[in-house]
């Protein structure tokens, strides 16, 4: 195998890595300070479109974890990229909170519920049943189902909750159309987010906990990968999968030195 170049930007998955259920992982403040330090280009991502990374910036830093706004790269963001490149200037109808309105808002798309060009699915924190059955009649018309992200739960302080994906694929159930997913493990995202920090894959990392979207993103967007034992798999999981990450690593207190 040939050997990587040396790693110059630093993209890092949010939950399971720097943070768990609202508590900092021990070395994720220190992680953070040293990219800051060392001036190297990196990205804080989640495929969570609820939040705005406005939002996601007050919330980590209330964490005692100091990540600018323009370090931080959503699903939303991604979809919304995807969108403004195939369609500028579309409409949409979206399912999902201020993250994924906002980012279409950013890139001038109106919001409507009339012969859209697209169905937008995101993550909410309530899915009504109105606006599912109003998606499926669109879609069903000719709209377009986009979905942020495939991540079929969610974690929560009383265990594992439905998420994006799992609506998702009511949604294809009911029309038959599957979606596009722009997030996660969409090499898409993660190029996108090379690109508006003017990153090379051949010289960037990426860092998760889970191996069916971190590491799968960050292996087909060609970078090296970094598992983390803070989230989601197990190392027993590891070998389930057909592919591996670079590294695996007890947490990101493990790599502050490789930045």
């Amino acid at each position: 195998m040939a050997e990587r170049k040396p790693i110059e930007s630093w993209l890092t998955d949010m939950d399971g890595v720097l943070i768990h259920e609202g508590v900092p992982i021990p070395g994720a403040a220190e992680f953070i300070k040293r990219l800051r330090e060392s001036g190297k280009p990196f990205l804080v991502l989640t495929n969570n479109s609820i939040y705005t990374p406005r939002d996601l910036q007050a919330r980590l830093a209330r964490m005692g974890l100091d990540v600018p706004v323009d370090n931080i790269w959503t699903s939303a963001l991604a979809t919304a990229k995807f969108l403004d490149d195939q369609r500028p200037g579309g409409t949409a109808y979206v399912i999902g909170e201020a993250g994924m309105t906002t980012a279409l808002h950013d890139i001038g798309y109106i919001l409507t519920d009339h012969e859209p060009d697209y169905v937008v699915l995101g993550e909410t924190r309530t899915y009504s049943f109105e606006a599912l059955t109003r998606a499926i009649r669109l879609i069903n018309g000719g709209a377009r189902f986009i979905c942020t992200n495939p991540d079929e739960t969610g974690p929560s302080t009383e265990g594992p909750l439905p998420a994006t994906g799992a609506v998702a694929a009511l949604i294809t159930k009911a029309t038959g159309k599957a979606p596009y997913f722009a997030g996660k493990p969409n090499p898409l995202m993660m190029r996108t987010g090379l690109n508006a920090i003017g990153a090379h894959s051949e010289t960037s990392a990426m860092i998760g906990d889970r191996m069916d979207t971190d590491v799968l993103a960050g292996l087909e967007a060609g970078m090296e990968t970094f598992l983390v034992l803070t989230g989601v798999t197990t190392p027993n999981d590891v070998d389930r999968y057909p592919f591996r990450p670079s590294r695996i690593v007890d947490s990101i207190a493990d790599l502050i030195d490789r930045v």
